[in-house]
């Protein structure tokens, strides 16, 4: 009999995929938006006013949350603000990887055509001891999750 232990939410990386590659850049402390949920339409049953019935419409996906303590040289950050400031979108593909110990990838989730819509730093504060973390915020079509 085997031991079964679920993969730790710690390990991980994520890369945007077509900018010039950058060690700092796959590491983030959070990653949020990784869901998928089916969107139904419900429609009253014709002559019985007691039942509804509910059908299938799309896949619907939340915005990808990245945050990370604040990077200044970051190629991300460049293709953010080339995005937003610029109005020049450029949809680029994300990949989210599961690390195990390793450092390999268990799982991977594909976003596709992902573009930011929000760049965010956290509060400062002078009474604080906390580290400036900034938040990506990325609209994407879908995403594929592959097994190692």
């Amino acid at each position: 009999m085997s031991n079964y232990y679920p993969p730790v939410g710690f390990h991980f990386k994520v890369e945007v995929l077509g900018l010039p590659p950058n060690d700092h850049d796959v590491r983030f402390t959070e990653v949020s938006g990784l869901s998928a949920e089916l969107a139904t339409e419900e429609i009253a049953e014709g002559g019985e006013n007691r039942f509804l019935q509910k059908y299938p419409i799309r896949t619907k996906y939340p915005e990808l949350v990245l945050k990370r303590g604040l990077l200044l040289n970051s190629e991300i950050l460049t293709w953010i603000r080339q995005c937003i400031e610029d109005l020049q979108i450029q949809p680029k593909n994300i990949d989210v990887k599961l690390l195990n110990e390793q450092h390999q990838p268990l799982l991977t989730w594909h976003i596709a055509n992902a573009y930011p819509t929000k760049w965010a730093v956290s509060d400062l504060n002078a009474t604080g001891n906390a580290v400036v973390i900034e938040s990506l915020q990325f609209f994407y079509q879908y995403f594929t999750l592959d097994k190692s």
